[in-house]
């Protein structure tokens, strides 16, 4: 059945989206940039998000594109390989232009991250989770 699964987010500059994750630490398969989309891998799966303008974006899922100022449709979770990870990443994501909306902190005992909104108000939530800490 399904091989792969791809996430598509509706961005307002394609090129300032890519310079934002770039400036992260994401890649970019440069072969299937146009200019109104990028393709970004994440992780060692190659996990593809592909970043498309707001017109062309709310052709593909014919609806308007949601006000990311007033609400979120997702929640998008990365792993860390640690706790310094997740705090230099919250620095890059604040160096780069986007809003830390929850600092690096424990959660739960188990759990270390933080949460970002990136250029796009696309709220993005960073964890390591110490599942030895897990009860």
């Amino acid at each position: 059945m399904t091989k792969q699964i791809w996430l598509n987010l509706p961005v307002k500059d394609v090129a300032k989206a890519k310079d934002f994750f770039w400036k992260i630490g994401f890649s970019f398969n440069e072969q299937h940039d146009t200019p109104s989309s990028t393709c970004m891998i994440v992780g060692e799966g190659h996990f593809v998000v592909m970043l498309f303008e707001e017109s062309l974006f709310s052709t593909f899922s014919q609806n308007a594109v949601i006000d990311t100022n007033s609400g979120s449709e997702v929640l998008i979770s990365i792993d860390a390989e640690s706790k310094e990870e997740v705090n230099e990443l919250a620095e890059k994501v604040k160096e780069a232009g986007g809003t830390v909306f929850a600092p690096p902190a424990e959660s739960q005992g188990w759990m270390y991250g933080f949460g970002f909104a990136d250029l796009d108000g696309h709220r993005w939530n960073v964890l390591f989770m110490d599942f030895s800490k897990l009860s």
